[in-house]
C-alpha cells in the first residue's frame, strides 16, 4: 500500500508524456502545413493567443485557480520560457526545409546532449555504456543528415540547436516542480511567446528582408498576410494543441523523475513518421530509418543507463 501513490504518479507521468507526444506531433504538423505560406512569427502570435485563452479559461482553473499565477520563481520562468521559445522557433524552421520524421529524429538527440553535457557543466561521471550510446546516437545523425550526399540541408541542423534548449528546459522543470504547477508553467510559456513573437514581428513583419530563396529564412522573414478563415482556423487549433501539450508535458515532468517519463516522448516520433506520410507524402528511405532507429536506441540506452546508476546512487546513500 505505501508504494500506490509512487505507482499512480508513475503511471501519470507516463500518460501525461504519452498525450504531449501525440498532441505535440499535431501541433508540428500544423506549422509545417502552413510555413510555406506565411511567416512563422504571425503564426506563433496567433497560436499563443488562441493557447493563453485555453490557459486562462480551463487549464488555470483546473490547475488550482488565478492565484498559482503568483510565482515565487519570476527568474526561472523567465529562463525556461526564454529556453522554450529557442527550441521551438528552431524546430519550426528546421519543418520549413526538412521532413517531418527527420527533424524529429535529429530532436530526439537531446538525452545524448543532456548527458554529455552534464559532464562537463555538472562533473558527473559518464561511463563507457553511455558515452557509446552517445557515440552511436550522433553516428544515427550523421546517417540521417547524410552531409556528403546530395540531399543534405543544413537547415536540419537547426533540429540539433531545439534538442540542446529542449534539455536545458527539462531541468529547469524538474527544479520547478515543488512550488509551480503545470498551468502556471504552461500560462508563463505561452505569455513569452506572444512577446517574443511580437517583437519579431515588429522587426521582420514588414517582408524588408525576405526574398532569400531558402525555405527556413522565408519561414521567419516573409511579411505577414492575412489568414483566410480555413488557415486561421488552423493555427487556432494549433494553439489549443500548445496548450494542452505544455500542460501535458509539464505534468509529466512534475510527476516523475526523467529517467522514467523521457523514453515515452519517443512516441513523437511514430507520429511524425505517420503524418509525414499521410499529410506531406514523405515516404523515409532506408538509410534514414536506420539512423533514426540508431538515435532511439542511443538515447534509451542513456536514459536507461542514467536510471539504473541514479538508483544506485540512492542505495549507497541510504546505506
Amino acid at each position: 500500500m505505501t508504494h500506490r501513490p509512487h505507482q499512480q504518479n508513475a503511471a501519470a507521468a507516463i500518460a501525461s508524456a504519452i498525450a504531449a507526444s501525440i498532441v505535440f506531433s499535431l501541433n508540428d504538423m500544423g506549422i509545417k502545413f502552413l510555413s510555406g505560406g506565411y511567416p512563422l512569427h504571425e503564426i506563433v502570435l496567433l497560436r499563443s493567443v488562441s493557447a493563453l485563452a485555453i490557459t486562462l479559461a480551463v487549464l488555470v482553473p483546473f490547475g488550482g485557480g488565478f492565484a498559482n499565477l503568483l510565482t515565487r520563481r519570476p527568474l526561472l520562468h523567465a529562463l525556461r520560457g526564454v529556453l522554450v521559445v529557442i527550441s521551438n522557433m528552431l524546430f519550426f524552421l528546421a519543418l520549413a526545409s526538412v521532413s517531418l520524421a527527420e527533424t524529429t529524429a535529429i530532436f530526439f538527440v537531446a538525452p545524448l546532449l543532456i548527458a554529455a553535457l552534464s559532464v562537463i557543466v555538472l562533473g558527473e561521471i559518464v561511463g563507457p555504456w553511455r558515452w557509446s550510446a552517445i557515440a552511436a546516437g550522433f553516428a544515427g545523425v550523421l546517417i540521417v543528415l547524410d552531409p556528403g550526399g546530395e540531399a543534405f540541408r543544413p537547415a536540419a541542423l537547426l533540429s540539433l540547436g531545439s534538442a540542446l534548449a529542449y534539455g536545458a528546459t527539462t531541468m529547469i522543470t524538474r527544479l520547478m516542480r515543488f512550488t509551480e504547477s503545470a498551468a502556471t508553467m504552461t500560462f508563463y510559456v505561452q505569455l513569452f511567446f506572444l512577446v517574443s513573437s511580437a517583437a519579431f514581428g515588429l522587426l521582420f513583419g514588414d517582408g524588408r528582408f525576405s526574398g532569400t530563396g531558402d525555405p527556413s529564412l522565408e519561414f521567419l522573414l516573409r511579411p505577414w498576410v492575412a489568414l483566410p478563415p480555413t488557415d486561421l482556423a488552423i493555427v487556432l487549433g494549433i494553439g489549443a494543441t500548445s496548450a494542452v501539450g505544455g500542460y501535458f508535458y509539464s505534468r509529466a515532468y512534475a510527476n516523475a523523475e526523467a529517467g522514467l517519463v523521457a523514453p515515452f516522448e519517443y512516441a513523437a516520433l511514430l507520429m511524425a513518421i505517420f503524418w509525414g506520410i499521410v499529410v506531406f507524402g514523405e515516404w523515409p528511405n532506408g538509410q534514414a530509418i536506420a539512423g533514426m532507429s540508431l538515435i532511439v536506441a542511443s538515447g534509451m540506452l542513456v536514459i536507461w543507463r542514467t536510471r539504473v546508476k541514479g538508483a544506485a546512487a540512492a542505495v549507497e546513500a541510504r546505506e
